[in-house]
């Protein structure tokens, strides 16, 4: 049987830690601001899309856990850790 999901019923493994390294950046940055970012990386996410990834309620690709690690400025192993 596949598990889609994680034991906590989301959809991603990473969507805690977009959330904590989001907030962590000075000046504090908003997900509209993120998904802004992440834009000019060539990654077309709107500012919902953000939103459902930290909460857990949507799946993130190969693609976009690489452009937010790099829009974070942090490793993807820290992003799934």
């Amino acid at each position: 049987m596949f598990k889609n999901k994680n034991a906590d019923g989301t959809l991603n493994l990473c969507g805690k830690n977009v959330t904590r390294l989001r907030l962590a950046m000075r000046p504090k940055l908003s997900q509209k601001g993120l998904a802004d970012r992440l834009q000019v990386a060539g990654l077309d996410l709107e500012k919902n899309a953000v939103q459902r990834i930290e909460s857990g309620q949507r799946f993130v690709t190969d693609i976009e856990l690489r452009t937010l690690a790099e829009v974070l400025n942090v490793s993807v192993d820290e992003l799934l850790g």
